[in-house]
């Protein structure tokens, strides 16, 4: 017989495994992150805010120092060509499984635009150019220690070089080859992003080599092998799911998705008439937790671990995604969105229920927003990496 998961059980393992009731909390960021196997980082605020939302006591040092001085985190672009940050165990597979095809796109990208800068007369010779190139970036960081794209870019001509973006589009740019350069070798794991310029909602980066930030650097994993893994992964926190589930939260092509599943034979189950994947030991019934609120932040990794979400969003996705697919602050009672958040003129959050959920879910989601508070100590958050949603224009306002 086919196993039947319905929403109900779905939103009880999403709330337990993700670590979003008050009795799965912990004191450490590195198991928040490990339990959702990344934390979004494209915009810097979300690593932080998320992972308090499933802590029990967490401040901007307990995540700075598990990033910067114990080192048990590591910021990386990985799926989607989209920055996340996750434990050392976890980063050496979603680097082989992701970031590796990333980087190869990205090596491609910049090749393509330093023949257009006409650094060399061949397609030989500007592979040549930007290998040298390389080696003077990489040198640069290791006689620095660590450095921002703009320290480098000073170091050598070479790395001043123009990049023209999207050429002939009506929004154009230019950037300098020093900040194009690092984004590709942290995507091939030789550099690593480490303290920003700024507070901890800052998004420029001072660079370090990698295996000098992290000695012996990250273990080198086949990738089909790592593939297979990273599905394994997935399903044990997001499961269960369905195939373009983990497609899309990958960035995998189909051919890429069906190979790892292949390996992995996971078990078939019944998802209200969709058929979802669950790994062969994961079939027993869910108990479902205490009622529980959460305010998370933009981009957070649980809303975004799914392509399909109906079974959490119902019809509230216009108010809470931005134009381009992108969840904004998001207010959920007992594993569904029911509103979503922001910060008012003064700097107060404040909510808004997109339906009707009764005394218990008000109290208890401002009971979130009052331990949120003091963390962001007077921190106004913006919308980084994306566009502000509908229901933070209007909490805005």
């Amino acid at each position: 017989m086919v196993r039947r998961i319905d929403a109900a059980e779905r939103r009880a393992r999403l709330a337990l495994r993700h670590r979003l009731t008050t009795d799965t909390r912990t004191d450490d960021p590195v198991e928040v992150a490990r339990s959702l196997l990344a934390l979004h980082g494209t915009d810097p605020s979300s690593v932080y805010v998320g992972a308090w939302a499933r802590m029990r006591d967490g401040r901007v040092a307990d995540v700075e120092r598990a990033l910067y001085e114990d080192r048990s985190l590591i910021r990386f672009m990985g799926m989607r060509r989209t920055v996340f940050v996750s434990p050392l165990d976890v980063a050496p597979v979603l680097q082989a499984a992701c970031s590796r095809a990333v980087a190869a796109r990205e090596r491609r990208l910049v090749l393509k635009m330093l023949t257009e800068a006409g650094v060399a007369d061949d397609t030989a010779g500007v592979a040549a150019w930007l290998a040298k190139t390389e080696e003077v970036a990489l040198r640069s960081l290791k006689e620095r220690g660590e450095a921002t794209a703009a320290d480098i870019a000073s170091d050598d001509p070479r790395l001043s070089t123009e990049l023209v973006m999207s050429r002939g589009k009506s929004y154009e740019g230019r950037q300098k080859l020093a900040s194009r350069l690092l984004l590709l070798l942290a995507a091939e794991g030789h550099v690593v992003r480490g303290r920003p310029r700024g507070t901890w909602t800052s998004h420029q980066y001072r660079w370090a080599p990698l295996a000098e930030w992290f000695p012996g650097g990250l273990a080198d994993w086949d990738t089909q092998e790592a593939e297979t893994e990273l599905a394994r992964r997935w399903l044990r926190t997001f499961g269960p799911a369905t195939a373009d589930d983990l497609r899309w939260w990958a960035g995998w092509t189909k051919t890429q998705t069906t190979r790892a599943l292949t390996q992995l034979r996971p078990v078939e189950v019944d998802l209200d008439g969709t058929t979802g994947l669950l790994l062969p030991d994961d079939l027993e019934e869910t108990a479902h937790p205490e009622p529980w609120a959460a305010l998370l932040p933009a981009l957070d990794s649980t809303p975004m671990g799914w392509q399909n979400r109906g079974w959490f969003l119902a019809e509230h996705g216009p108010r809470v995604f931005d134009r381009n697919g992108n969840i904004g602050p998001s207010v959920w009672w007992n594993g569904r969105i029911v509103g979503g958040w922001a910060q008012d003129g003064s700097g107060e959050i404040v909510c808004k229920f997109l339906e009707d959920v009764g005394a218990d879910a008000r109290s208890a989601v401002q009971a979130e927003a009052e331990r949120l508070a003091p963390r962001l100590d007077g921190v106004r958050l913006t919308a980084r990496a994306r566009g502000r949603t509908w229901l933070e224009e209007e909490l805005a306002g």
